[in-house]
């Protein structure tokens, strides 16, 4: 699929966006086709610090910062400067979509927010996120992806039972909100090419990462208890989690009475499964820790691959414990075209996973250069006339 034939091409958006929850959504819409414009201050945005720095000819660029922002142009302004701001105005007046992630308040005195750039651009988007939203009483307060993950529940369900406090291994605070932000700017873009307006999009941190929690707050709505750490198991299913063999850890996930029996087949126990503790998925589950020690001897008697290959014999879903260069490696990544060469504005070979999902039986095709701080600065904030 050509650029020129994604569903966002001809979509313009100003990204005026830090670290990650806002790029992130910004990426989205840039693999999708949108030309996104990433405002920057004149230091650029922090991320471009963030190692790993990968160094040709005496400059160095991050690679934390490249894969959030590539297929991107950047402009350097510093909105304090009315010149500046001004520019900043002019490119907002011809976009469909400003995507800011500033905490509330400071676009409105920069005379950019909703109210101040609205009125003259009835068609436009402008999608807002923030830790705690553009409104309540912890709506003024900052928030990164662990304090928000602590704030949301999720660090109380993360990690070894009776352990200390663990976030999730990847910042799922910030990807969650960007993912309901470029979400929901699409939704909106459906609506203004119905020729409806545009609007204004609020997008809480604490909220999105509260609403990928349902299966916990259903939980704590029909139980009134709160959720508990498990560790790898599983509050419904058993055997569901990280069992260790000889050689390693795997993971096996029976979640239903059909794979229990397959799980007893493979591991030569079907005097399990005559035990009234485990004749259903919830007496499994209510009994798991029994379970685990019964099946742990077995386990530890055969390698990871001994198991892996047995319980792909029955059908019961597994998989190694991956690092990442093992993930990336794997023989569905290769099939899917996840990895993609990347070259970093300074000449340096690298490579980047790109967007995971395929449109029309084929993987999106996007622009993996990131920009330069300051490359397109020129270009884009020439007078009109010029």
């Amino acid at each position: 699929m050509s650029s020129s034939s994604l569903p966002l091409a001809g979509v313009k958006v100003i990204e005026i966006c830090h670290v990650a929850a806002g790029p992130f959504a910004g990426l989205l819409l840039a693999d999708y086709g949108a030309d996104v414009v990433k405002i920057e201050p004149p230091e650029g945005d922090t991320l471009r610090q963030w190692p790993p720095l990968s160094e040709a000819d005496g400059t160095r660029f991050s690679e934390n910062f490249a894969s959030l922002n590539r297929g991107k142009r950047s402009v350097t302004l510093d909105l304090k400067q009315p010149e500046h701001l001004a520019q900043a105005r002019r490119l907002i007046r011809e976009a469909d979509v400003v995507v800011e992630n500033n905490r509330p308040g400071v676009m409105q005195r920069l005379g950019l927010g909703w109210d101040d750039v609205s009125a003259e651009h009835p068609g436009l988007i402008y999608c807002s996120i923030s830790a705690y939203g553009q409104s309540g009483p912890r709506s003024t307060e900052g928030g990164f992806d662990v304090t928000v993950q602590a704030a949301a529940g999720v660090m109380s369900v993360t990690g070894e039972p009776g352990g200390a406090p663990v976030k999730c291994g990847v910042p799922i605070s910030d990807f969650t909100a960007g993912l309901y932000a470029a979400f929901s700017v699409a939704a909106l873009l459906a609506r203004v090419r119905a020729g409806g307006p545009g609007g204004r999009i609020d997008v809480p941190m604490f909220a999105t990462t509260l609403a990928v929690g349902a299966l916990q707050t259903s939980e704590y709505f029909g139980t009134g208890r709160d959720p508990r750490k498990l560790g790898s198991a599983h509050p419904r299913n058993a055997p569901y989690q990280a069992y260790e063999a000889a050689d390693g850890w795997f993971v096996i996930a029976a979640g239903n009475d059909k794979l229990w029996r397959s799980v007893c087949q493979a591991v030569e126990t079907p005097h399990l499964l005559d035990d009234e503790r485990f004749t259903s998925p919830t007496l499994r589950a209510a009994n798991q820790e029994a379970l685990r020690d019964l099946l742990h001897p077995y386990f530890v008697q055969r390698s990871v691959a001994d198991w892996l290959g047995r319980f792909a014999a029955v059908g019961v879903p597994h998989a190694p414990i991956n690092g990442y260069a093992a993930a990336l490696d794997d023989t569905q990544a290769q099939h899917l075209q996840l990895v993609q060469p990347m070259t970093l504005p300074n000449g340096v070979a690298t490579r980047t996973v790109a967007c995971p999902v395929w449109l029309d039986g084929a993987p999106v095709a996007v622009n993996t250069r990131p920009p330069h701080l300051g490359e397109h600065t020129a270009s884009l904030t020439a007078a009109p006339d010029a």
